[in-house]
């Protein structure tokens, strides 16, 4: 009978990843769907050929991958905006969140629900931008600090239930990282 536990763990296992790779492939199908749209489906546009990339690098399938560049330059592709969002984390930490999303007027109200129940509050446009530089690559903090180590899982716990929204592709803080 040990052969049903075992059959039984492997189905949990592979529902949990498969899961996990389903939340990251929404991730980059949006994001490759804005970035075709801007570029008018050109691939070898610099923004859409650096999400093809990143796509790429987490195993998305090329099928997948196609769709969303079809998707993005077809006549539904006009829904999709990225957004940026700014707030303050535990102990001050400017925090700037990037989404890409069909419908501002529901995926703010959600973001500012998680910030509302870690006892923080979503800050106004420019509120935290100053205190970062766009880069390639995304933003870097002009002046990381440092937290305590409470902190650090207050800003671990509030960056996993943002990441849980599938809107939203990055996070940035000024929290210092630690290495």
């Amino acid at each position: 009978m040990s052969g049903h536990n075992k059959w039984s763990k492997i189905k949990h296992k592979k529902a949990a990843t498969d899961a996990q790779k389903s939340k990251i492939f929404s991730k980059h199908s949006s994001l490759i769907a804005m970035e075709s749209r801007k570029a008018s489906g050109d691939v070898n546009s610099p923004g859409l050929a650096a999400a093809i990339l990143r796509a790429k690098q987490d195993s998305m399938p090329k099928e997948n991958i196609e769709r969303a560049i079809q998707k993005g330059s077809g006549s539904d592709s006009a829904s999709l905006e990225e957004v940026l969002y700014e707030g303050y984390g535990p102990a001050g930490v400017a925090m700037l969140i990037t989404a890409v999303t069909d419908n501002s007027n529901r995926t703010t109200p959600e973001i500012r629900n998680i910030f509302s129940k870690a006892g923080l509050a979503l800050g106004t446009p420019g509120s935290a931008a100053w205190a970062f530089t766009k880069t390639d690559e995304g933003y870097i903090p002009n002046n990381p600090m440092d937290i305590s180590e409470e902190d650090g899982e207050k800003l671990a716990n509030l960056i996993e239930k943002l990441e849980d929204n599938d809107d939203i592709q990055d996070i940035y803080t000024t929290a210092d990282q630690p290495e």
